[in-house]
Parts: structure tokens; sequence; C-alpha cells
């Protein structure tokens, strides 16, 4: 009887014959989050496990695990051989301590074992009841289950919770985005929801200095540093956005402000992108939640970039957006009482629904290229996780 961690994924099992990409993908993330801790990692017929473990870091690895995309679930349990005896001596050990209402749940990928799996969900749950007179059966509402899992290269794991992973597909698997990350409730959470989807990220920052100053920008290093722990290594790109704020607010109507400005930050996110090899640019918009983030003002926005440009939230309302920040430990920095560069300079009455003929006359009035490659030149790019 070994001590295991396993490991489940859900979607990798629809890839038909890729699939192997994506299993030895998501095991390289596996190995890369449990990379400073002690024990042995290996796959076994649509799980992984790990071994050679000490109990004591077990919280420690079931929270890195947490972390990883494509891992659907996983359990602290056992190992034996498909023998009945010893999956019973194992079931018995397992359900020595509880108390109340139990139930025992077999999946039998062994075909080739000569009971199905009611059969041996019985026969162990009467072994259970034998051994513990505290138990009592409820198949319906059990307050503790026994799982048994009959592998087919006769092994059986055994194992009574299972931990609800964050699911997805492996970091990796689905090409390179550029998050464009602010320090505010959203952007992290777009982050976070694309590297999930198995998107590596690279971040673009727009800082205006000395308008925002080091505490804003510490407050996004931190965000994305956060970040990272579900998406891996995050190159965050700072690009000082002073200049361009300047001009704008100089030689511009007031009210355009923020459509110019997320003009100027799509153009410069599309040129760091195609330099890195990004495919995709990634905002934090949510449909009508502020001025800029109407359909008309999105629409001026994506006119000049030629990049697509995914918006994960973009259905969501704040409080979903909010609950998943608190889940993935980023909303006690997010809303650290710290301006970020949309904030200044702020107009009184944005423009809700910028009309393209207007916006491209007022931004004539601009020397576009040469602030969009003044702020290249002076990125700063800082590597994290």
């Amino acid at each position: 009887m070994e001590r295991i961690i396993i490991i489940r994924y859900c979607e990798i099992h629809l890839k038909g014959k890729n699939r192997n990409y994506f299993e030895s993908l998501l095991e390289k993330n596996i190995r890369k989050s449990l990379s400073d801790t002690e024990c042995t990692i290996e796959r076994a017929q649509s799980r992984y496990l790990v071994k050679n473990f000490k109990e004591a870091d077990y919280p420690s690895i079931k929270d890195k695990l947490g972390k990883v995309a494509g891992i659907h679930s996983l359990s602290l349990g056992y190992e034996v051989k498909t023998d009945e005896k010893e999956i019973s001596d194992c079931a018995k050990f397992i359900m020595k301590d509880k108390q109340g209402t139990f139930k025992v749940e077999t999946n039998r990928a062994d075909k080739k074992y000569p009971k199905n799996s009611i059969e041996i969900s019985r026969d162990i749950g009467g072994d259970i009841l034998e051994s513990n007179p505290m138990l009592t059966v409820n198949v319906t509402a059990p307050e503790h289950i026994c799982n048994i899992d009959l592998r087919e290269d006769g092994n059986t794991y055994l194992f009574a919770d299972t931990v609800k992973g964050i699911g997805g597909m492996p970091v990796g698997s689905s090409g390179k985005g550029t998050i464009m990350i602010s320090g505010g409730i959203d952007s992290p959470v777009a982050a976070f929801m694309m590297a999930k989807r198995g998107m590596k990220l690279v971040a673009v920052h727009f800082h205006s200095f000395p308008y925002t100053g080091e505490a804003a920008k510490q407050k996004v290093i931190d965000l994305t540093k956060i970040v990272s722990g579900y998406a891996g290594e995050i190159d965050l790109h700072v690009v000082p956005f002073t200049h361009i704020q300047e001009a704008i607010h100089e030689k511009c109507p007031e009210e355009m402000m923020i459509t110019l400005m997320r003009r100027f930050m799509f153009r410069i996110a599309e040129r760091i992108s195609e330099k890195v090899g990004s495919q995709a640019l990634i905002t934090g918009e949510s449909l009508g939640q502020v001025a800029s983030q109407t359909i008309e003002s999105i629409t001026t926005s994506n006119a000049v970039v030629k990049m697509p440009v995914l918006r994960p939230l973009i259905g969501f309302d704040k409080l979903e957006i909010i609950e998943i920040s608190r889940k993935i430990g980023t909303y006690e920095t997010s809303i650290l009482p710290y301006e970020d560069c949309c904030t200044v300079f702020l107009p009184k009455y944005p423009l809700i629904r910028p009309k393209p003929e207007r916006v491209i006359e007022a931004e004539s009035k601009l020397d576009v290229e040469p602030l969009i490659e003044e702020a290249l030149k002076n990125v700063q790019v800082i590597k994290l996780g």
C-alpha cells in the first residue's frame, strides 16, 4: 500500500490523436510546479501520480497543483495491486476512523477484472461495515465516499477525498497572448482566464510617471506575479505613457481623452506583441461597464490593430469578476489605493459612443508615430514567475 497523490484531467480526453501532446505538456507543467518539492511524478493511463513525497508537504503540493491549468481534480490516496484482499484491506484502513454514513464508488477501467463496478462496491462496502461499526450505508447522500479506481495496468487507487483543480487546458497549448494589464480588478482576472485556456502570457502595462508613482507600478508587478503562479513565467513590459497623455490633453477634445488613449495603447501593445511572437491582445473589458467599454468604444479601439483582441470577461458583471479575483488571490492587491494611467487627466464627461470620423479627425492633430516610437524606445521589461 503506497501513499500517492492522484491527478486527473478532463478536456484532454477529447483530444483524439493529439492527446499525447497535451498530456506531455501537462506533465511538464506539473513537474515545473513541483520542481522545488522532493517527490517523483509518473504518468499512468489518463492519470498522473505523485509519489515519494513527505506527508507534511501535501498542503504545499496541493496548493501548487491547484494553480496548474489542465488539472481537473486531485486526491490524496493509496496505490495497491488489483487484488481483492489488498483492495479490501486498503479500503478498511481509509475508512477506519470515519463515522456516519458512507458509500463505495468504483471505476473499473480494467474490464478483465471478474467483478463489475456494482459488485466491487457492494463487497468492499460489506467489508468496511464489518470492520467499522460506526458507519452505516447511504448511497444517495453519504457523508463519506470510499473511491476505488481499478486501472488497466494492474494497479488500483483508493481515496476518500477529492480536491477540485482549476480545469482548462495546459498553459502553452493555445499559443501566446498579450494581456494589457492595469492595476485594477478586471485585467488580472482576464489574464487568469486565458492562462486557464492554455495561453502563454506576455504583459503590457502603461505607466504615467510622475502622475502615477512607483507604488502604482509595484502594484502591477505584484499582480502580474500572482497571475504568474497560474500562467508560468511572464515578461511584463512597462511602457512610459506620460508624453502621449500630455499630448492628447493639450491638443484634443477633453471628452475624447480615454478613447484616444486606448487607441495608442492598442497600437503599442500590438507592436510589442509582434516583436515577442504574441498572437493576440487580451483585455479585461466587460461590455458596458465603463465609458471605454461600450460597443462603439470597443470598435474604435479595435480599428487600429490587425491582431485579434480577446475579451474573456466581455459578458461578466462586476460581482462575477470580483468573485474570481478573490478566488485567485488578486483582489486585495487590486483594491490598493494607487491610481493607474487611465485615471490621469480623466475627463468629467467621457465620450460614450465615439464616432470613428470624429476620433480620426481629433487624432490627426497628434504626431502618432513619433509618440509611439518614443514610448517603445523606453520600455522596461521585468521578468516575473
